[in-house]
C-alpha cells in the first residue's frame, strides 16, 4: 500500500487566507452543533406534544399523534431533507419565497431546511418515547389524582409528566445521540457542516484516513460527553421505585 501518512494534515495551511485545515473543521463543528441544538429543541417541543396527545382521552388527538408518527417515522430521513430543501419553498407565498431564495444563502436555506427536517423526523420518535414512560405510570396513581378532582390538564402536569420525563431519560439520551449523528446527512443539503468539511479536506490532501479518523473521534467525543451529561441527569432525577430509580 503506497500511502502517505501525516497524522499533521490538520495544521496544514489550506492556502486560503492564514486559516488551517483545523479551522475548517471547527467550522463546520459549529454549523453540527446549531443544527444539533435547533434540531433537539424542535424534537423535545414538538415530539412531548405529540406524545401526549397519543395518550390522552380525545380521539382526535390521538389519531392526529398517530398518524404523525405514522409518516414521519416511516419515511426516510433523507427524503425528507430533500423535500423540506427542494420541495417546500416552491409552496411559499411568492413575498417569502422571494425572501428565502434571493436573500438567504445557500448555506442559510440549507442549515434551516436541515434542521427542521431533522427536528420533525426525531419529534417522532420523541413522542414514542414520551407515550410509553406516560402508559408507564401506574393506573392507580391517574384514578387518585381524578379521585382528588384533578382536571386532565393538572393530572397530567402535578402527576404524570414529572414522573413520565424522568422515566425515559435513558431513551432519550440515545435519542439525542442519534440526533446529533443524524446532522451528517445535512451534507447531502449543502450545509458545510462537519462531514461536509471532511469530504472537502480529504478531496484537497488526499490524507483521506487521517481525516475520517479525526472526525470519527470528534463524534464519539461528544457523544461520550451527552451520554455521561444524561448519566448525570438520570442519577439526579430518579424516581424510588421507577425505572430510573432505586428502590
Amino acid at each position: 500500500m503506497n500511502y502517505s501518512w501525516n497524522w499533521g494534515v490538520l495544521l496544514q495551511p489550506t492556502g486560503i487566507g492564514d486559516s488551517t485545515y483545523l479551522n475548517w473543521i471547527m467550522t463546520g463543528l459549529g454549523w453540527l452543533a446549531v443544527i444539533a441544538i435547533v434540531a433537539w429543541s424542535i424534537a423535545m417541543l414538538l415530539g412531548s406534544l405529540l406524545g401526549i396527545m397519543r395518550t390522552l382521552p380525545s380521539p382526535t388527538a390521538r389519531a392526529i399523534g398517530s398518524a404523525y408518527v405514522t409518516i414521519f417515522r416511516n419515511v426516510p430521513l433523507l427524503i425528507q431533507l430533500f423535500i423540506w430543501f427542494y420541495v417546500v419553498p416552491n409552496f411559499l407565498p411568492n413575498s417569502i419565497q422571494s425572501w428565502w431564495i434571493n436573500d438567504l444563502g445557500a448555506n442559510t436555506t440549507a442549515l434551516i431546511s436541515a434542521s427542521i427536517g431533522l427536528g420533525l423526523f426525531t419529534a417522532a420518535r420523541v413522542c414514542e418515547q414520551v407515550r410509553t414512560g406516560i402508559e408507564a405510570i401506574p393506573p392507580g396513581q391517574i384514578n387518585a389524582g381524578y379521585a382528588m378532582g384533578f382536571s386532565t390538564t393538572q393530572l397530567y402536569r402535578y402527576v404524570i409528566l414529572p414522573q413520565s420525563f424522568r422515566m425515559i431519560l435513558p431513551p432519550l439520551s440515545s435519542e439525542l445521540t442519534n440526533c446529533v449523528k443524524n446532522t451528517s446527512v445535512a451534507s447531502l443539503v449543502g450545509v458545510a457542516e462537519l462531514i461536509s468539511q471532511m469530504k472537502t479536506i480529504s478531496e484537497y490532501t488526499q490524507n483521506t484516513i487521517e481525516i475520517y479518523t479525526y472526525v470519527t473521534l470528534i463524534f464519539i467525543l461528544i457523544n461520550v460527553c451527552l451520554i455521561g451529561l444524561m448519566n448525570f441527569l438520570e442519577k439526579r432525577l430518579q424516581v424510588p421505585g421507577l425505572i430510573v430509580g432505586t428502590k
